[in-house]
């Protein structure tokens, strides 16, 4: 009898044993959130798909991106005379978002779409033409399988700060540790935050936190709650000194000066034509305050490829005359003192990644990049035509000009020197995930999205604790009765029995 019980008992504790280890570590479902933001930009839009986890990190959801869609053709600002394909131009990005994300999360997955400075351009020139673009977007975007949140022009100065959060998150500078790690990390600079460049087709912005920041500008300010801390930065965006805009204003200034046609322009390579319509020309808001009658109603450039007389032209743009503030950049706009590192990215990249200015593991010197942009514009239009076929010709003849307008815009209009250049990392990519304003935006726009409770095991760790110690405590006391059973004198066991 006692040995069927022992048996029993022991049988018992070990399938307690077993049954407990299994059910408590089943693998938990995930519960991953989705969200798509379309970055609606001057020459294209991009469409990005991200995830994070439902249960949030101070208050901040953990976000990535996990897919990316160029949109084909121009951004949507380039359907201003025909406003009602905006929207599905679209189309296809959308299509692609369905099949990364999966079906049962469609209707609660949140789509944005965020129009930059070809927007705020369009509506300066055209209120009408601009509602009828994001009419026609959003018309779209509702008629998707997704949560439709909005479709808007978002400002120069959100453009500049949800570029700043981006480049941070993605650094790790935002990640909050407890304890004496976190006093290590105090002590290292790395812990710091990173300024951020952004350059597109119509704007530029700069954004850092200066510990020298003064409320004599406080529309340049902004503050921000992530990850359970608080920051505050200063911001400018520069609307008409994104690249394409600012080759505009260039030749719209050297028109000033010519009354003849062709006209020699030394930011183009030595070789290369191109013919511009003077009526277009001077529609831009950018260009409009500069407009002139000519005689003669098309523009015939010819290029020089004289990188100094560039140089030159380029930095007429940057009003230093008048500051009404202790520190300005230009056009009398304040500007703290420069502060630690800074991700350059967008068009800052792609210019400087076509150049091969940024393959090197650390930052080059500023006179090697000088060099560098000086011998491309200097090589003959047919040679970099033959040497780069494969790069539209549009694109390809406007590098020497960007390369040269980049070095102008950091040096004559921020300031940056020689001996604070190596603060500048050029940036495409961090990990997974692409430098720009849309991942600052998903990440700031999680703080609106309720956390949902993790999924938990069956047994609290407690509980399991407990659980495991008295099947455990049963199962040894039920072996070690037995050896004493079994290894006691006869006249002992006979007494048991």
């Amino acid at each position: 009898t006692i040995l069927l019980i022992l048996g029993f008992l022991s049988t018992l504790a070990v399938i307690a044993l077993i049954a407990v280890a299994v059910t408590q570590n089943q693998p938990l479902p995930k519960n991953i959130k989705y969200g798509i933001v379309l970055d609606a930009g001057s020459s294209h839009t991009n469409l990005y798909v991200y995830e994070w986890p439902a249960e949030k990190e101070n208050d901040t959801g953990v976000v990535k991106q996990v897919e990316v869609c160029k949109v084909e053709g121009p951004g949507i600002s380039g359907y201003s005379h025909a406003t009602e394909k905006a929207g599905p131009s679209l189309a296809q990005c959308l299509q692609q978002a369905e099949e990364v994300i999966p079906s049962a999360q469609h209707k609660e997955t949140p789509v944005y779409l965020g129009a930059t400075a070809g927007m705020r351009l369009l509506r300066l020139q055209n209120e009408s033409a601009a509602d009828k673009v994001l009419s026609s977007v959003g018309n779209t975007l509702r008629s998707a399988p997704f949560n439709f949140q909005g479709a808007r022009i978002i400002t120069g100065q959100e453009e500049g700060a949800y570029g700043w959060i981006t480049i941070n998150y993605l650094l790790g500078n935002f990640k909050q540790v407890s304890g004496w790690k976190k006093f290590l990390l105090s002590l290292k600079s790395s812990s710091e935050t990173s300024g951020a460049l952004d350059l597109g087709g119509a704007s530029t912005q700069i954004t850092f936190v200066s510990k020298e920041l003064s409320s004599e500008s406080p529309e340049n300010q902004l503050y921000f709650r992530l990850y359970g801390k608080d920051y505050q930065v200063y911001t400018h965006s520069f609307l008409c000194y994104g690249k394409d805009q600012a080759l505009q204003q260039k030749l719209a200034m050297d028109l000033q000066a010519s009354t003849s046609t062709p006209f020699p322009d030394p930011c183009f390579h030595k070789g290369y034509e191109r013919t511009i319509n003077i009526s277009d020309f001077f529609k831009n808001p950018c260009t409009s305050d500069k407009k002139k009658q000519l005689p003669f109603s098309q523009l015939y450039i010819k290029g020089e490829g004289d990188y100094q007389k560039c140089r030159e032209n380029i930095q007429k743009l940057f009003n230093k005359s008048s500051c009404p503030y202790t520190s300005c950049s230009f056009n009398g706009i304040y500007l703290p003192p420069l502060q630690g590192d800074f991700g350059a990215f967008s068009a800052f990249y792609f210019v400087m990644n076509f150049l091969n200015l940024t393959s090197e593991p650390n930052p080059l010197a500023l006179n090697k990049v000088t060099s560098t942009i000086e011998s491309f514009c200097a090589q003959p239009w047919q040679e970099v035509k033959t040497a780069y076929h494969h790069i539209k010709e549009k694109y390809l003849s406007e590098y020497c000009f960007s390369g040269a307008y980049i070095l102008s815009l950091l040096e004559n209009g921020y300031g940056f020197t020689e001996n604070n250049w190596q603060m500048i990392h050029f940036l495409g990519k961090i990990g997974s995930s692409d430098a720009g304003w849309t991942l600052g935006y998903m990440l700031n726009l999680t703080n609106m999205i309720p956390a949902e409770e993790p999924a938990r095991p069956p047994l609290s760790h407690g509980s399991y604790v407990g659980l495991m110690v008295l099947c455990s405590l049963v199962l040894v006391s039920v072996l070690l009765f037995a050896w004493l059973l079994f290894h006691k004198p006869k006249c002992l066991q006979k007494g048991i029995v």
